[in-house]
């Protein structure tokens, strides 16, 4: 089977959605605002993985059916998105993209008993909650931290830190747990400070860093701000080694920034060009083909959560949410795009592996990888 997605509903009987000709999957994330074109790529990534399943027979003897929700990353209009799915008799849900808002998502998804398998948002509250409808392809942002202070001080030889977030769920716990790290490391944390999300001029920031004096400058929001931020610390032609940021491995970035990006260190998930199976290139060529552009960095993880649902459905050989739900919790080895998945109790990714990405001539390059042993290696 080629991969595949499912689940139930705890608000309408089961009989019901028996009957329906196809099996309905939610896909909340931001369609609009900010963040829409990240969320228009793993909207893909889930059209993708739909598409090939249904040529492939479906699931059950069904098609399955996306029922797209936009969540603009904003929490008050997620929970409207999650409330719009329950009603929809969506049977499962993949996706997510700021943890700010799959946190209200999630709370709605539990009280219905549906399952939600994340792509992209790492927030360890998602996990910690010891909620079992609650999945994840990829790796969470506490450990994410410790892998990045490692990354400035084995790999980058900082001795002082400047990190800077944007104030939200996933930004501020991933810029508390590096500094832990750095802290840990005996690397100087000369900044720790906020930026607020959506302004085009952040020159009294970059003022203030420059002041702090650091080797590193390290800033754990999304790409429209990394992009903004890195315009005004290039302006003021700062003697700063290197200006690193997480998560913003997106084409948007060097879109946005152009040439004040050049030069810019992603930490990251492993980007689709760069995970090296033959499933994540067949996943490239066919998103390629497809929407005539190359994959963002979170639609192969899309359609590994797609694909994982599809599967827990196929094993469990029902559609109801808390079969498909003991169905994850017990899958063993799904050989996913992104590699092999499976999920420890609290249903994180039981291993999840990351990479530092370089911008160089308008285009990422890969930097540096963790080897098996959890340790950076310089990859240029």
């Amino acid at each position: 089977m080629a991969a595949s997605m499912g689940v139930s509903l705890a608000f309408a009987p089961h009989a019901a959605r028996a009957q329906e000709d196809t099996i309905k999957i939610g896909v909340p994330t931001s369609l609009s605002g900010a963040y829409q074109d990240a969320g228009t790529d793993i909207f893909n990534g889930a059209r993708l993985a739909v598409d090939q399943i249904n040529a492939a027979g479906g699931v059950l003897g069904k098609k399955l059916e996306l029922v797209q929700q936009d969540d603009a990353c904003n929490p008050d209009k997620a929970a409207q998105a999650a409330e719009a799915l329950v009603r929809a008799n969506v049977v499962a849900v993949a996706g997510g993209y700021c943890s700010s808002a799959a946190l209200p998502e999630l709370n709605v998804f539990h009280v219905a008993g549906i399952p939600y398998v994340l792509d992209a948002s790492t927030s360890p509250q998602l996990t910690d909650h010891g909620w079992s409808n609650v999945f994840r392809t990829i790796g969470r942002a506490d450990a994410q931290g410790g892998y990045v202070a490692a990354f400035m001080t084995s790999v980058l030889h900082a001795k002082r830190a400047a990190i800077i977030n944007d104030g939200s769920t996933y930004s501020q716990r991933l810029a508390q747990d590096t500094i832990a790290g750095l802290k840990a490391d005996d690397t100087q944390v000369v900044l720790d400070a906020a930026l607020t999300p959506g302004q085009h001029d952040y020159r009294d920031l970059a003022a203030s860093t420059a002041q702090a004096k650091p080797d590193v400058i390290y800033f754990t929001g999304y790409y429209p701000e990394a992009a903004a931020l890195s315009k005004d610390v290039r302006a003021l032609r700062l003697p700063i080694k290197h200006f690193i940021s997480s998560g913003t491995a997106d084409p948007s970035l060097i879109q946005t920034g152009g040439a004040d990006v050049e030069g810019m260190i992603v930490t990251t998930s492993p980007l689709p060009a760069f995970l090296g199976n033959e499933r994540a290139h067949r996943f490239s060529a066919a998103y390629e083909a497809a929407y005539k552009r190359a994959p963002g960095p979170y639609s192969i993880y899309e359609y590994d959560a797609i694909g994982v649902t599809a599967q827990a459905i196929e094993n469990a050989k029902s559609a109801k949410p808390s079969d498909v739900a003991a169905a994850l919790h017990t899958l063993k080895s799904y050989n996913g795009a992104t590699g092999k998945i499976a999920f420890d109790e609290k249903g994180d990714r039981a291993s999840a592996a990351y990479m530092a990405v370089q911008v160089r001539h308008g285009k990422f390059v890969p930097y540096a990888a963790l080897d098996a042993k959890g340790r950076w290696v310089l990859l240029k």
